[in-house]
């Protein structure tokens, strides 16, 4: 399953990784970036909405083609181990991953660097060189099964004793607004600042029990647009939890078609 990975483990691996930074270009090359590391936007595997009328639960997800040439470009293979980055504690990076898992590259060949860039600068070598990179023919293959969900199932979920609604945005979009019996997470809340990765492992179980968010439960995650619930979709699958739902669409389907939310 998608994992968290060490700046050590990342190093002792060197060439044998897909290293993936998904910030702007500019960052990539004026601000350095890890040895190997090939630059994929996060911008370049966004689509605009796919519209409302939709239950494929398809969202913000790239066109399959755009994807596999993404990913040809960047020089990655089916097989390859791939760990991506980004300078926002994961969240961006997060959502690459969570696109190649839908995609159907092997979870247990997708990995999220523990810490972002500028941890990693503070004790380790950067460059300013872009890679040789040579192209591959990637193809996508989509996995049988599929933690995507649609609207509908959200819903059912809010009634369902054995599942768990988790809006993980901030407190004040919560308040203005979210889909009705969500419980609040905060993405950030399983972030540890001063290293800019995850917590640690039994403060991270910690947070997520005092929310009601438990190995037990069948968990659906929603945000506005899929890139905060792409962090804690990860984080979960990190820590073992077996039944997480991910509801691509989001707030920004399930207001476009017109159902109903609570404020506090």
């Amino acid at each position: 399953m998608t994992d968290f990975v060490s700046a050590e483990w990342v190093s002792s691996r060197g060439a044998d990784l897909g290293l993936v930074d998904v910030r702007d270009a500019w960052e990539y090359d004026g601000l350095g970036h890890l040895p190997g590391a090939v630059n994929v936007p996060f911008d370049s595997f966004r689509a605009d909405e796919h519209g409302a009328e939709s239950d494929a639960g398809e969202g913000m997800l790239p066109d399959e083609d755009e994807w596999a040439q993404l990913l040809s470009e960047a020089g990655i293979l089916p097989e390859s181990d791939i760990v991506a980055y980004d300078d926002h504690h994961g969240v961006f990076a997060a959502r690459f991953l969570v696109t190649a898992e839908l995609f159907g590259h092997d979870p247990d060949r997708l990995h999220l660097l523990d810490g972002d860039f500028s941890s990693w600068q503070l004790e380790r070598e950067t460059t300013s060189e872009t890679p040789p990179v040579e192209p591959t023919d990637y193809e996508v293959a989509r996995p049988g099964s599929t933690p995507l969900v649609g609207p509908d199932a959200v819903a059912d979920a809010a009634d369902d004793p054995d599942a768990v609604l988790v809006d993980t945005r901030e407190d004040e979009e919560y308040d203005a607004g979210h889909i009705p019996g969500a419980v609040l997470l905060d993405w950030r809340d399983l972030v540890d600042d001063e290293t800019r990765g995850l917590l640690p492992r039994d403060e991270a179980l910690s947070v997520l029990e005092d929310a009601g968010i438990v190995p037990e439960k069948r968990i659906v995650l929603y945000c506005n647009t899929a890139r905060r619930i792409s962090h804690t979709y990860v984080v979960l699958r990190h820590l073992g939890f077996e039944r997480v739902d991910f509801y691509e669409g989001s707030l920004t389907e399930w207001e476009a078609q017109g159902r109903p939310l609570e404020t506090n």
